[in-house]
């Protein structure tokens, strides 16, 4: 098995952290409280997992992230990532989503369509949900029916996700109520 490391990175929406091996990145993590809680995540959820400097073509796709999060566009599709034990249903959502441009939004809907079917949506809202490489995979640009925000399993729920929409100029559909 490769050797998988992390590293724990600032951005403008809080510290982040991203995973790595051989074959590309293999988890990002959004924030959640602090550096301590980032860096007990990342070993619950990689196991015998090390931090480490990381490398170059990671050291540039944090200085992207970083970038993207405080506004400047870029869609991160031609980022390799090593999605080993990801079903093949969830690389099919995965690459549909890596084509949404910043500031724009598919639905659960539009996805499953691609794949099949709109009775998939409920499987394509499942498989963003358990999304190893968040902002990579923009699961934060997919939408419910409607254009309103649906679920975001990140911390923060629905208000980072509509947070990382509103960087990227994209318009959602929300008005919170008593049922959301």
């Amino acid at each position: 098995m490769s050797e998988h490391s992390f590293a724990i990175f600032e951005t403008a929406i809080g510290p982040c952290a991203i995973a790595w091996g051989a074959r590309g990145i293999n988890a990002v993590q959004l924030p959640m409280g602090g550096v301590a809680q980032i860096r007990i995540r990342m070993q619950q959820r990689c196991d015998g997992i090390g931090e480490a400097e990381p490398p170059l073509h990671v050291r540039r796709t944090i200085t992207r992230i970083t970038a993207l999060l405080a506004g400047q566009p870029d869609d991160l599709s031609d980022v390799d990532l090593d999605l080993d034990g990801v079903s093949a249903f969830q690389r099919g959502v995965y690459e549909i989503a890596r084509r949404i441009p910043p500031g724009r939004t598919l639905t659960y809907g539009d996805i499953a369509k691609q794949l099949g079917g709109v009775e998939l949506s409920r499987e394509v809202g499942q498989a963003l949900g358990r999304n190893p490489c968040p902002i990579v995979v923009p699961c934060h640009r997919v939408l419910a029916a409607g254009n309103k925000p649906g679920g975001f399993s990140a911390n923060g729920g629905v208000e980072t996700k509509l947070k990382m929409l509103a960087i990227e100029g994209a318009a959602v559909n929300y008005t919170p109520s008593l049922f959301d």
